[in-house]
């Protein structure tokens, strides 16, 4: 198959809102693959290619000047081919290897193609084409049930090999896919509510659970075997050797558990969360230790426990971990679940996860069986510039450019803004429209990509906290920053500073 058809059903995923639409694009792409390409193809459309990080960076990316190709030429295979050779390239004289292969690539892509091959090497691809419509259309593409093909991914920690499997292997193929010890399963995610007793309301006799502000990690040990994934089930064993000793001396031959990992400091409350994950990405870093908390388990000594109630597998978890056992409280009363979040929260804790008892472990899924709970902070910050949108937002102006008030100069901007961030999230079609109407009002400049703005303009944005980050002068940048609404009642000087953002740090960070 030519890469132009997926990049052609690409662009017609992202142009339509429709469910149903989207599913019929991709399913008619699968099934005119051949077994050899669907896996690549797969990776493509969901921007995780089957090869894995290539370790290309956007610097890379944008600094190739080459003239691309005038004419489709480029197919699944060959692109799959070049980022075999891109993965693999390593050592003395590697970064030369890499651009050569890149400007290859580059030439021999059209301008289209070469756009669409940077978003899925960035992990960028935005179109609509998420997971559980790409899992739709495969189970169409290939005549299963849609729930078959969803249990198959989820257990194989592949929806690329799933659909494999689905499309090319005999009937009976799916269903023959189970847990494997030392397999990595996607896991379970958890809705959001407002408060912990509109989260018990749902979910009744629950588990309540601190809400550590660390790394998912999953963990698989058969014998002395010990394997350690992350939440994108990217293998990190030889970076955390003290989960790997922890997990030995649990008491199971093999198993398979679900947890969280974050650093401590010297009071035993969690270190900031860049120090956690500076330690879970580095290959020799060992001065900051990792605890690992454990709040599941999907097997045990041969025994299978996906399809249990959460009630019997925090029992056998109990019993397997001991004091790595995430700190819980059982209970079906919002007032008991209330007094428990406090307790998270005064801990330093982001808040609780609210677990129905009942549930089993749907891995891969976001449903109403765990329901994660956290305070959300809300700051007026001023919207400096804003980025032309891409997939279904072509045309528009969308990611926003946000700036708190420095109003002493701390940060070398008196009296102006300082740069803490830029987010997408949380605008409506209705606020696309407007922004994209409004904003050349207040335009001073502008590149290929960007519109700045002169500084007048208040949004509210809500953000889970912020952490510390070089890439920005106030030295912060927000976390899971969404918008929330422009506030025109509003001045610029009314905008919330920079220290005050500053001031959440936690302590030892803010100087």
């Amino acid at each position: 198959m030519l890469l132009h058809e997926v990049v052609a059903t690409v662009a017609a995923v992202g142009a339509t809102r429709s469910r149903r639409v989207k599913v019929d694009e991709l399913a008619a792409l699968l099934a005119r693959l051949g077994p050899e390409e669907v896996t690549a193809a797969v990776g493509f459309l969901t921007a995780s290619p089957r090869q894995g990080r290539l370790g290309i960076g956007w610097r890379s990316l944008t600094d190739l000047r080459v003239e691309h190709a005038t004419t489709a030429t480029l197919t699944v295979a060959e692109v799959d081919a070049e980022f075999d050779r891109l993965a693999v390239a390593s050592g003395p004289g590697s970064a030369a290897d890499r651009a050569r292969l890149l400007h290859d690539l580059a030439r021999r892509a059209t301008p289209d193609e070469w756009g669409f091959l940077v978003r899925v090497i960035l992990g960028e691809l935005r179109t609509g084409a998420l997971e559980g419509v790409l899992t739709e259309a495969v189970a169409r593409a290939g005549g299963h049930p849609t729930d078959a093909v969803r249990r198959a991914a989820m257990l194989s920690g592949s929806l690329a090999e799933t659909a494999r499997i689905a499309l090319f292997e005999p009937d009976g193929a799916l269903q023959e896919v189970g847990l494997e010890v030392g397999r990595p399963v996607l896991p379970m995610l958890a809705a959001s509510a407002a408060t912990v007793a509109d989260a018990v309301a749902v979910t009744g006799e629950s588990s309540v659970e601190f809400k550590l502000d660390g790394a998912r990690i999953q963990v698989h040990r058969r014998g002395h075997d010990v394997r350690v994934f992350t939440r994108s089930l990217a293998e990190i064993t030889h970076r955390v050797p003290e989960i790997v000793e922890i997990v030995r001396g649990f008491d199971a031959d093999s198993v398979i558990l679900d947890g969280e990992t974050l650093a401590l400091d010297a009071d035993g409350r969690p270190r900031a969360f860049q120090d956690t994950m500076a330690r879970f990405g580095a290959d020799a870093d060992r001065s900051v230790v990792l605890r690992p908390w454990f709040f599941d388990i999907l097997h045990v000594d041969g025994r299978d426990l996906i399809d249990a109630p959460l009630s019997e597998r925090r029992a056998e978890l109990a019993r397997v971990v001991g004091d790595n056992l995430v700190p819980a409280t059982l209970t079906g009363q919002p007032e008991v679940a209330v007094e428990f979040s406090r307790d998270a929260l005064a801990a330093g804790h982001e808040g609780v996860v609210v677990k129905s008892l009942a549930a089993s472990y749907a891995a891969g899924r976001r449903g109403s069986a765990w329901i994660k709970v956290k305070p959300v902070l809300t700051f007026d910050l001023v919207v400096l510039a804003a980025e032309w949108g891409s997939g279904r937002r072509t045309g528009l102006l969308s990611n926003l450019h946000l700036g708190a008030l420095d109003p002493v100069g701390e940060f070398g901007a008196a009296g102006g803004f300082v740069m803490v961030g830029k987010t997408f999230k949380g605008l409506t079609d209705a606020l696309l429209r407007w922004q994209t109407e409004t904003f050349p009002e207040y335009e001073t400049g502008r590149t290929a990509h960007v519109v700045r703005l002169r500084h007048e303009l208040v949004v509210e944005i809500a953000i889970d906290g912020v952490q510390r980050s070089s890439r920005y002068p106030g030295g912060l940048a927000l976390r899971f920053a969404r918008v929330k609404g422009y506030r025109p009642d509003k001045s610029p000087a009314e905008a919330d500073t920079i220290q005050a953002l500053r001031a959440l740090l936690p302590a030892g960070d803010s100087a």
